[in-house]
């Protein structure tokens, strides 16, 4: 393993942050630490994954879509931010791309994605070290 994987698998284990197991067209809760003025609540944030960026590793980020009073809202979360109280898995979609940027032109039914049936959970890379 080279030193710069070292280290970040290091800084990983060091946040202690249980990622699910998600990807592109999963629907997605994010619960994200809202401050305001002296106070700090959880707000959930649902929608459909559309992006994974720089993978695993402490830089990794998605993208996730909503649609919120008829309007399209996107917003990049890093997947290890200290702001993320929980990430949670609504539902799987079966999709065949790794990026659903097309969604944003639909509208509707054609802006649907089907479900998976049949998810079997993906081992985790940490189990086999």
């Amino acid at each position: 393993m080279d030193l710069i994987a070292q280290l970040e698998a290091e800084q990983i284990a060091a946040l202690g942050k249980d990622i699910p197991d998600f990807k592109a067209g999963d629907t997605i809760r994010v619960g994200y630490k809202v401050t305001e003025g002296t106070r700090t609540r959880v707000q959930n944030y649902e929608g459909v994954c559309i992006a994974r960026n720089n993978g695993q590793g402490i830089a990794g980020s998605f993208t996730v879509r909503k649609i919120s009073f008829g309007e399209g809202v996107e917003r990049v979360f890093p997947l290890y931010s200290t702001n993320i109280d929980s990430i949670t898995v609504v539902r799987r979609g079966r999709v065949r791309r790794a990026k659903l940027y097309y969604l944003r032109t639909r509208r509707g039914k054609s802006a649907r994605i089907a479900e998976v049936a049949n998810y079997k959970p993906k081992k985790s890379e940490g189990a086999k070290a």
